[in-house]
């Protein structure tokens, strides 16, 4: 699994940059079809992540998932990828106690807590790992993921597009880069990624092309992928959301088909 980069700081940024969109006034009205919130459309950006993420089209099956990929961000874990050396995975566990107390994860929030900011092990090892997995089978459990990544990532991500002006395509675009950087202002965060396209070409809601949007938006998105050794395959965004928009696919209807590890990596939803 691929992993962003993103702090505390970088959080409470993304918390108050949600909150100035939802007072900002209502997003330009778009087409019917073109809500990524919708079921259908969120189902899609589910896979679509998941088989950058994961390699696969399932990504229900990745809330066990739990691992060290050597990124430098201790454990990697759940269906985008919280981490225990940067907040999120501690937020998650801590959500998930104050709607289940008692669960398997609870008793390691000492110990996420510190490791937070570190790819440090302590106080986690097997017995976390085991109780990550025991987690994983509790419907309480898969929901707090899915509470924390709608709240961090999902609706602030679709929430800052259609305040753009953007189609469920451009809708996409932010919530993977999201995922992938974080939030926040920070150069190589989602932030500095849109503001860097906001220098280069106009977004459709200040009258602008959205296709040469988009563009520019990947080119810096692109740009930021290649800063870091982590994020340096760039196929999800060459050969995934760069042909969807070469397609003038905006509003991301099926069929899709795509690839992002090379050729014998494809996919497909009808």
């Amino acid at each position: 699994m691929r992993k962003r980069t993103i702090s505390v700081a970088a959080l409470l940024a993304g918390a108050a940059v949600a909150a100035i969109v939802g007072c900002a006034g209502a997003a330009p009205s778009l087409a019917a079809g073109s809500d990524l919130a919708s079921p259908d459309k969120k189902e899609i950006a589910m896979q679509l992540v998941s088989s950058a993420e994961n390699s696969s089209l399932d990504w229900k099956a990745q809330y066990a998932y739990l691992e060290d990929i050597g990124d430098g961000r201790g454990y990697t874990g759940g269906i985008i990828g919280f981490t225990s050396g940067t907040h999120d995975m501690l937020e998650l566990v801590q959500y998930y106690a104050s709607v289940e107390p008692g669960n398997p994860l609870e008793p390691f929030i000492p110990a996420l807590t510190d490791v937070d900011g570190s790819d440090s092990h302590a106080g986690l090892g097997a017995p976390f790992e085991a109780a990550w997995a025991s987690a994983a089978d509790d419907p309480a459990f898969t929901a707090a993921q899915d509470h924390e990544r709608d709240r961090v990532y999902f609706d602030p991500a679709v929430n800052q597009a259609k305040a753009d002006g953007l189609g469920a395509l451009g809708q996409f675009i932010y919530y993977d880069a999201i995922v992938m950087h974080g939030p926040g202002s920070q150069e190589l965060a989602f932030g500095g990624i849109r503001t860097t396209a906001l220098q280069r070409a106009t977004p459709p809601s200040q009258g602008g092309d959205e296709t040469e949007y988009l563009d520019a938006f990947l080119d810096a998105r692109k740009a930021a992928m290649l800063a870091e050794e982590a994020h340096s395959e760039t196929g999800r965004v060459d050969t995934e959301q760069r042909k969807f928009l070469r397609e003038g696919n905006l509003d991301l209807h099926t069929p899709l088909q795509w690839s992002v590890y090379g050729a014998d990596d494809t996919y497909e939803i009808d």
